[in-house]
C-alpha cells in the first residue's frame, strides 16, 4: 500500500492547473469541465467490475440480504444520496439500502472531526443494523485509506457478509479489502486533493449506474418506466399516471381512476388494466 502522501493518486498535482489562481472565470470553468471527462473515462474502464458487482448485489437482495454503502466526507455523503433515492424512485423498503456515513447524520451538513479516523465506529454501526452473511458492504472512498471504511470491510469479512469497494487508488489499502474492487483512475485533481470534483463525480456515476442496473435487474421497472415508483409528491403523483397512461393507452382520465382504485400503486394499476 502507498503510505508517502507525496506518491498517492488522489494527492496528486495537475501540472494543467499550476495557474489556477491566475486564470479567468472563464478558464477556470473550462478546464474543470474538461477534466471531468476524465472521470466518465475512468469510469468506463470499470464496466466489467461493476457488471460483476450488480450481479452481486441483486443476487443478496433477491434473497432477502441489505446493501450497506459505507463512507466518509463527500464519499458518504454520496452513498447516503444514493441510497435515500431507493425507496421513491423504486418502491423499495428502506432498509434493504441503506447508507452508513461517518459521524451520521450531522456529517451530511457539517464536517464531524475526527469520525472518519474511527475504524471501530463503522463496525458497530454495522452491527447494530445487523450486519449478517447474506449482506453486502460497499466501502467508497477516494484515497483508499479511510479507517472508517476499512474497518467496515473488516467487519463484513468477519460475518462473511460480500465486499465491494470504490476507491481512486488501485494500491490502496480498501482496494485490496474488496472481493470485487472498483477503482476508477481519474487522475490529478484540478484542485489538488480535493477528490470532491473528479473522484467524486465518478464515485456518484458508479453508484448510480449500479443501482440503476441492480433495479432492473430485479424487475423494477418496465422497458424504462419507474413501475414501482412511490407517488409522493404532485411531481410523482403526475409521472405515475403517464406511465400508466404510456404502457396501457388508456387516458389521463381513465389512468387516474386506476391508479385511485389500487392505493397509488402503478403495478398494481398496470395488473388491473390486464398489462
Amino acid at each position: 500500500m502507498a503510505s508517502n502522501p507525496e506518491k498517492l493518486p488522489t494527492e496528486a498535482v495537475l501540472e494543467a492547473a499550476r495557474d489556477l489562481d491566475r486564470r479567468s472565470t472563464g478558464e477556470v470553468l473550462s478546464l474543470i469541465h474538461e477534466q471531468d471527462a476524465f472521470a466518465h473515462a475512468a469510469v468506463g474502464r470499470c464496466l466489467s467490475q461493476m457488471e460483476e458487482a450488480v450481479e452481486v448485489l441483486a443476487t443478496a437482495i433477491a434473497g432477502g440480504g441489505h446493501w450497506f454503502n459505507v463512507g466518509a466526507g463527500t464519499s458518504g455523503r454520496l452513498g447516503v444520496l444514493d441510497a435515500s433515492e431507493i425507496p421513491p424512485t423504486y418502491g423499495m423498503n428502506p432498509r434493504v439500502v441503506q447508507a452508513v456515513i461517518a459521524g451520521g447524520d450531522r456529517a451530511l451538513r457539517h464536517p464531524v472531526e475526527g469520525a472518519e479516523d474511527d475504524s471501530a465506529a463503522a463496525a458497530f454501526e454495522l452491527q447494530e443494523r445487523g450486519l449478517a452473511p447474506g449482506d453486502v458492504v460497499l466501502g467508497i472512498s477516494a484515497s483508499g485509506r479511510t479507517p472508517y471504511v476499512i474497518g467496515a470491510m473488516e467487519a463484513a469479512r468477519e460475518v462473511g457478509a460480500r465486499r465491494i469497494v470504490i476507491t481512486c487508488d488501485a494500491n490502496s489499502l480498501l482496494a485490496q479489502c474488496g472481493e470485487i474492487s472498483i477503482v476508477p483512475q481519474v487522475g490529478a485533481e484540478v484542485v489538488a486533493g480535493s477528490t470532491r470534483m473528479k473522484g467524486g463525480l465518478a464515485q456518484k456515476m458508479i453508484l448510480a449506474a449500479l443501482s440503476t442496473a441492480v433495479m432492473v435487474k430485479l424487475g423494477k421497472v418496465r422497458g424504462n418506466f419507474m413501475t414501482h415508483v412511490t407517488p409522493v409528491s404532485n411531481k410523482l403523483r403526475g409521472r405515475a399516471v403517464r406511465i400508466v397512461m404510456e404502457i396501457t393507452g388508456v387516458d389521463r382520465a381513465r389512468a387516474r381512476d386506476l391508479l385511485r382504485e389500487n392505493e397509488g400503486s402503478v403495478e398494481r394499476a398496470l395488473e388491473a388494466a390486464g398489462r
